[in-house]
């Protein structure tokens, strides 16, 4: 675990503005808050926390610049994924009415602009995927430890946690969508059928085959932007063997920490101006410990984990059944060591589904 506690919890203020443009500023004068770190590191110091105003230095501008770009293309995404509606009438009425070609041709149109779409969340979660890279490039490189690095470095780990916030909130929304995979199943099949009958040579021009692979491999999961994630902080692991391990397990556990503490402690709590900040600090948690999980080689559900899962299921369940459910499913259906004989029976039955 990371034992400078000047780090451990400048993270969680982590509210900014939340993707949903709810939250309005921390505190109304914008001041810095001290926060007693006793229940980290049981030394009774104070330190500052400023996770809603940290402004890139010199050196993170490079970095800064080009995760933006990718975190402002991230609120347009989730406004898309929000508003989709699905192509389902349509395409019940042409299953029903097989014959008819103006049924068919009406499904057809209505289908082809909301796979375009989700051919741009996909190719999203690839550019999410190399900016979520070049922050861990940073932020566990051997020159500091990592939690000197999220002190030091507070507008990437600011990035880093918006990072996780669209991609728990993109899962969250997909979950709740079916039709998404019905449209994209429905294209993949009338596409198929138009090559036997060769009744069109552009059939399939909006998303070519490999590619259409690719994506239902994608759409396929539960949480498709977390297990990008996932896939995508493992390979960092394997590709940086020069990196020790520890630096990117650290910098997640410590991430995880903050935003237990933060959401934990009533007094950290009621300074949040809106409910958006708890579930921001909640989307946070819950995607460090699936990235931790997966990058740990013992896991986050150990004994000796950095993490203190009892405690962080605990704060979830504290919350509202509706707004935590989704981020439950997470911890369940997507970490790695769940279901592993370390985990302990307490832990397997605080996620137990009631």
């Amino acid at each position: 675990m990371c034992h400078h506690p000047a780090a451990r919890l400048r993270l969680c203020e982590s509210h900014v503005r939340s993707s949903d443009h709810h939250c309005h500023c921390f505190y109304s004068m914008g001041n810095l808050i001290k926060v007693l770190t006793r229940d980290i590191d049981n030394n009774g110091g104070n330190f500052f926390l400023d996770f809603e105003n940290a402004q890139p230095s010199q050196s993170e501008t490079d970095v800064w610049e080009k995760v933006n770009q990718v975190l402002t293309e991230a609120q347009v995404i989730l406004e898309d994924l929000q508003s989709y509606r699905g192509a389902g009438e349509e395409i019940r009425q042409a299953i029903q009415n097989p014959s008819v070609e103006g049924v068919q041709e009406k499904a057809w149109s209505a289908v082809v602009p909301l796979v375009i779409k989700l051919k741009t969340f996909y190719e999203f979660s690839q550019k999410l995927e190399t900016s979520l890279q070049c922050l861990l490039d940073v932020l566990t490189s051997s020159s500091s430890t990592p939690t000197q690095h999220l002190e030091q470095k507070q507008a990437l780990a600011r990035q880093f946690a918006h990072i996780l916030h669209f991609t728990l909130r993109f899962d969250e929304l997909k979950m709740t969508n079916p039709a998404i995979q019905n449209d994209f199943s429905y294209y993949r099949r009338t596409i198929s059928r138009m090559r036997i009958n060769n009744l069109s040579s552009e059939a399939g021009s909006e998303v070519n085959n490999e590619l259409a692979n690719r994506m239902s491999l994608f759409y396929a999961s539960a949480t498709p932007m977390l297990k990008t994630l996932s896939d995508a902080t493992s390979k960092f692991v394997s590709d940086h063997p020069e990196v020790p391990i520890e630096n990117t397990t650290d910098c997640l556990s410590t991430m995880a920490s903050v935003c237990k503490v933060m959401l934990d402690t009533p007094e950290y709590r009621s300074r949040f101006a809106s409910e958006e900040t708890v579930l921001f600090c909640l989307r946070v948690m819950v995607g460090v410990i699936i990235l931790y999980d997966h990058v740990h080689p013992a896991g986050a559900f150990v004994k000796t984990s950095n993490i203190d899962m009892k405690g962080c299921i605990r704060v979830l369940k504290e919350q509202p059944p509706s707004s935590v459910e989704g981020l439950l499913n997470a911890l369940r259906y997507t970490t790695k060591h769940l279901n592993d004989e370390t985990t302990s029976k307490q832990i397997k039955n605080m996620l137990q589904q009631n």
